[in-house]
């Protein structure tokens, strides 16, 4: 199996970590530069029609894309520990109702955050328009309410959906460290978030920190800029 991804994409960094915590499936690694332009070469419509990353490409050709599809697919063809996605259906359930939920909650809020603070700026060489920082803001922060005090509520379960680490709280914190890079600490008084926080990165590391390391880099470079 062959696996597209960029670390820069968060998705991508979901999907390469359970692949590098369940060494089991059997699969290339294959980088793609987003930053020059490479998912939008003639080359790679051939790989996914939808030209992003990631994707996957099965040894006998077949191709699949979205990043739930193909942990849904992985899980179903191989051998996986049953807490990324537990056989019982209304756990399962519950883990798919966060992946449902993410899409325009998660991933919308804090993608649109990075990119509105930070990579849309960089790219452009123009400040950030206030009006789209501050809605974005405001987006991101009422989906980390959420997460702290709606998800995270319970204190019968550790993780977001269930009592063990499923995929959910894999693609959840990946998403966290978008506004991280825009300068932004999700976690700061939000005591449920941070220690769940903690408990995924324990759980997945050294792995987690791997596919973090870009991400990392680019926080500590901004950490003496001034904030907007």
């Amino acid at each position: 199996m062959k696996f597209y991804y960029d670390l820069m994409s968060q998705p991508s960094r979901a999907l390469y970590i359970f692949f590098k915590l369940n060494p089991n499936i059997p699969v290339t690694f294959i980088p793609v530069a987003l930053r020059k332009g490479e998912h939008l070469e003639d080359a790679f419509k051939a790989i996914n029609r939808f030209q992003k990353v990631p994707c996957i490409i099965d040894d006998d050709g077949w191709k699949l894309s979205e990043t739930v599809a193909i942990f849904r697919y992985l899980n179903d063809k191989y051998q996986i520990n049953e807490h990324w996605y537990p056989k019982d259906i209304r756990t399962r359930a519950l883990v798919d109702e966060y992946m449902e939920w993410q899409h325009n909650n998660t991933r919308m809020g804090c993608a649109m955050y990075f990119q509105v603070k930070w990579l849309i700026p960089m790219m452009s060489g123009n400040p950030p328009s206030e009006s789209r920082l501050n809605f974005a803001k405001t987006h991101m922060e009422n989906v980390l309410t959420l997460l702290e005090n709606t998800w995270l509520e319970s204190s019968e379960k550790s993780f977001l959906t269930t009592k063990e680490i499923s995929f959910a709280d894999i693609l959840a914190a990946c998403e966290l460290e978008q506004p991280k890079m825009a300068d932004y600490d999700p976690f700061e008084g939000r005591p449920r978030l941070s220690s769940w926080y903690q408990k995924v990165k324990q759980f997945t590391n050294p792995f987690y920190d791997e596919a973090h390391a870009l991400v990392n880099k680019i926080v500590n470079s901004n950490k003496n800029k001034p904030k907007l």
